[in-house]
């Protein structure tokens, strides 16, 4: 394609309009939404490599070929401290307000996200991915869901007060570098 990388980073443009626009509950939008292209595409790529090697996680570099070879990437996270305030127990805490409390232990061990997370926020995210992928989808651009990305994306410090996101790579070539791909 000649203009591939304008046409994609358009499309990534609506990917981000259509999580944002979402439906959430009770109104209330608790993401963080940014598109990456060119040169933050390598340090995401990096950093997903490096985390992979340090914690033996093969799918992890993986992942990180993957990025390298898009065009761009949309990461959506979620506010850390957002609730939906319906005290539903959903998130193991008997209500909101505990739940936050237990944010503020401090862990000692390094996971890829630190929770606990507020259920029905974290279906908004799930929302909000699911809108994203189905715009790729409606424009014929080659896209996967990523925790891995995510996870790098939190690493670097690109979302804000989030400790939960996920990355959507996409590329538009003549074979999909999402399918048929190697590693664990």
């Amino acid at each position: 394609m000649d203009d591939g990388l304008g046409a994609v980073e358009t499309i990534a443009r609506l990917m981000a309009l259509s999580a944002r626009t979402a439906p959430k509950a009770r109104g209330v939008d608790a993401l963080v939404v940014r598109i990456i292209a060119g040169e933050n595409l390598i340090l995401l790529s990096n950093e997903m490599r490096l985390y992979g090697e340090a914690h033996k996680i093969g799918y992890f570099i993986r992942d990180s070929d993957n990025i390298r070879a898009s065009e761009a990437c949309v990461l959506i996270g979620l506010h850390y401290h957002a609730t939906a305030g319906l005290d539903c127990g959903g998130c193991g805490y008997k209500t909101c307000a505990a739940m936050l409390d237990s944010q503020a232990v401090s862990y000692t061990r390094e996971t890829a996200f630190q929770g606990p997370h507020c259920i029905v926020r974290m279906t908004d995210l799930g929302i909000a991915l699911g809108s994203a992928v189905k715009t790729a989808a409606l424009h014929n651009v080659d896209n996967r869901v990523m925790y891995t990305a995510g996870v790098a994306a939190l690493r670097l410090g690109w979302l804000d007060g989030c400790r939960c996101s996920y990355g959507i790579p996409i590329a538009a070539t003549g074979k999909n570098i999402f399918f048929d791909r190697r590693g664990t």
